[in-house]
């Protein structure tokens, strides 16, 4: 019901923008999220979009992130810039209040210095 995709390989400083297709009972009316996992680490929530649009994102990633969504397509995006080293990690979306509990597989983004 979550398919994450657009993740790579990439040098600080670079871009990638992941996509994440959701079901429709998921993704209608619901704020979604992107989170993410570091080897080692809890998962976290990086950024939410509301149902009409809001946004509100983790310190870490302010001005670097932006996510969207497209609600005729149950698709929301996360576009990723200037990559840092420590943006390295599994990045899943979800919903955005109190997560679904089957989680998609991810995608590995890894920032190489």
């Amino acid at each position: 019901q979550l398919v994450e995709s657009g993740g790579g390989s990439v040098q600080a400083g670079g871009s990638l923008r992941l996509s994440c297709v959701a079901s429709r009972s998921l993704f209608s009316k619901n704020s979604m999220g992107w989170y993410r996992q570091a080897p080692g680490k809890q998962r976290e929530l990086v950024a939410r979009i509301t149902s009409g649009g809001d946004t509100n994102y983790t310190n870490s990633v302010k001005g670097r992130f932006t996510i969207s969504r497209d609600n005729a397509k149950n698709t929301v995006y996360l576009q990723m810039n200037s990559l840092k080293a420590e943006d390295t990690a599994v990045y899943y979306c979800n919903t955005g209040v109190i997560p679904f509990p089957n989680w998609g597989q991810g995608t590995q983004v890894t920032v190489s210095p």
